[in-house]
């Protein structure tokens, strides 16, 4: 019975992990930016096209459908094309294993980094997540597996729940599941319930961490206590020199730096005449 709900299993998974034909990512990457910007403890959240990372993305309403841990290289582990493992990451039909960063260069992608984290905690998080390394996806529970088949539209009410559902087993592990488990381990809040106690005394809030089960990839995204780090902006990004298509890319760039100097400098001023190309005679 148990191969058989195995084999089941691999077929759904292997349905849900084909990629969807077409795929562009949102907005442009640079993956030397995103390698230089990261740093252990961030959360990468990946747009993802593949057929389960539509549904996640319909079930929470969300542009992201996966996330990952970067932790730093773990020890000298690295991929067949000699790529250092610098993820952690659970997939399904794979479970939880360790990736370089350059599976998802193609992709859209977002750094999620958690604010004050200490290096202590820091390294407990990255240890947490890294000794993970190995358990599976359940894929004999297939009940677990049909929630991405379902015909779609789903109630809003039932999406959330949709996505946490699972075999009950610690050692089955999804994206979110592992990371919430890594934060929750040195009690770092991602969206933790708060109630609200009313009394004469004092009015207080308590913080009460969610199931692991409950977080979705785009909870890392809203929670307000990771900062988004943009890999653009954190390199230094100067407006001036973009390459715009409208105009001439041989001199765009510096023509766009020296029209600011040139304000108050006139030898660049002089400069900037001999560069910029003759105006075509009136008609």
């Amino acid at each position: 019975m148990h191969w058989m709900l195995s084999g089941i299993g691999q077929k759904i998974v292997r349905h849900l992990e084909r990629a969807e034909a077409g795929y562009e990512p949102f907005t442009p990457s640079d993956p030397d930016a995103l390698s230089a910007s990261l740093k252990p403890g961030d959360v990468l959240l990946v747009e993802g096209n593949n057929r389960i990372s539509g549904v996640i993305k319909y079930l929470t309403q969300s542009t992201w459908s996966h996330a990952a841990l970067y932790v730093g290289p773990i020890g000298e582990r690295t991929a067949p094309d000699g790529e250092p493992l610098v993820l952690v990451e659970a997939n399904l039909g794979e479970g939880v294993v360790g990736a370089p960063l350059l599976k998802y260069h193609r992709f859209h992608t977002r750094i999620c980094r958690p604010v004050g984290l200490t290096d202590d905690d820091c390294q407990r998080v990255c240890t947490f997540a890294a000794e993970r390394i190995g358990f599976d996806y359940d894929v004999k529970n297939i009940l677990d597996l049909l929630r991405y088949l379902i015909p779609l539209p789903v109630p809003q009410r039932w999406r959330r729940r949709m996505i946490a559902l699972g075999s009950g087993d610690p050692t089955r592990i999804i994206c979110s599941a592992l990371i919430a488990q890594a934060f929750e381990h040195v009690r770092y809040p991602i969206l933790p319930r708060i109630t609200r106690v009313e009394s004469e005394a004092a009015r207080q809030e308590i913080l009460e961490i969610r199931h692991s089960s409950l977080y979705a990839p785009r909870d890392f995204d809203i929670s307000p206590y990771f900062k988004l780090v943009k890999p653009t902006v954190e390199r230094g990004f100067d407006y001036r020199r973009m390459a715009w298509a409208d105009l001439p890319h041989t001199f765009q760039a510096a023509s766009a730096m020296d029209a600011i100097d040139a304000a108050t400098d006139p030898v660049a001023d002089e400069a900037m005449m001999v560069k910029a190309p003759p105006l075509a005679p009136a008609s």
